[in-house]
């Protein structure tokens, strides 16, 4: 799609209607070549369909496991809990076949040595210039897959800021999607407690981990939190992110991560 359209650009320039014809040729075969290119490199070739918004749910869906499977080894070797976590992942996102396959693929792919994740992550990030609420969500999964045991360890810790970095995401603003996520983790954790204990310290720890899903600190005002909520469920709207190029498969990931939103929303309303 992109060969085409600046191959047709660039031959006009040059070369007025001629050129065009000539350019829009040779960016078909670059198109066609960068495609099958990807396919090699288990590039989940079952999303393209030629439109540009499937191959870049392809891209997404390569360079997520890819990237997971490189954190994943940060440590030396992949401990039962990420296998598990990834192996449910796919699950969730109903991927059998060669989908499954290719994803399998590229986890494996990212956990050699070799793996280049700073060129990975970066033409990750040139491919989805100016999404960048997509990018949040790429970089959540992320920290959802290194924290699927229940600890981040200082190298998967250290390897998610650079990702994090070669997203163009800035450190502070990593550092609150980080409390954000380890605050939802915990808030599960808490809300399953409730239903046997209905202690005021434990109503009053869920209030904390609420606002922290939020972004929030102990204090807030409504107002402060109504705001934090619209502006948390239109970055994780999954009919939004599925239209810049979230993969169909993955809308559960956004789904859930609004409900989470939700949830805790409706929980500090009923303070």
């Amino acid at each position: 799609m992109w060969g085409k359209l600046l191959g047709a650009g660039f031959g006009f320039l040059f070369g007025k209607w001629l050129g065009l014809l000539l350019g829009l040729y040779l960016g078909h075969l670059f198109d066609k070549g960068l495609k099958q290119d990807f396919n090699k490199a288990g590039g989940f070739k079952g999303f393209f369909d030629n439109s540009n918004l499937s191959q870049k749910q392809a891209l997404f869906s390569y360079t997520c496991f890819a990237v997971m499977g490189h954190i994943a080894k940060s440590n030396g070797r992949i401990n039962q809990q990420h296998i598990d976590a990834a192996t449910l992942f796919m699950d969730e996102m109903g991927l059998e076949g060669e989908l499954r396959r290719d994803a399998q693929n590229a986890f494996r792919i990212g956990k050699s040595e070799d793996f280049p994740l700073k060129q990975a992550v970066l033409d990750f990030k040139n491919s989805f210039a100016g999404r960048f609420d997509l990018i949040q969500v790429f970089l959540e999964i992320q920290i959802q897959m290194a924290f699927s045991d229940g600890v981040l360890s200082a190298k998967e810790t250290e390897l998610l800021a650079l990702v994090s970095k070669y997203l163009g995401i800035s450190k502070i603003h990593f550092n609150f999607v980080l409390k954000r996520y380890k605050a939802e983790f915990q808030f599960h954790q808490q809300q399953g407690k409730r239903s046997s204990s209905q202690s005021s310290t434990t109503s009053q720890l869920s209030s904390e981990r609420a606002l922290q899903i939020l972004g929030l600190s102990k204090g807030a005002s409504q107002k402060e939190i109504k705001t934090a909520y619209r502006k948390l469920m239109a970055q994780h709207h999954p009919d939004k992110l599925v239209s810049q190029g979230l993969p169909e498969s993955m809308m559960k990931v956004a789904v859930q991560k609004s409900q989470d939103i939700q949830e805790a929303y409706e929980f500090l309303k009923a303070r």
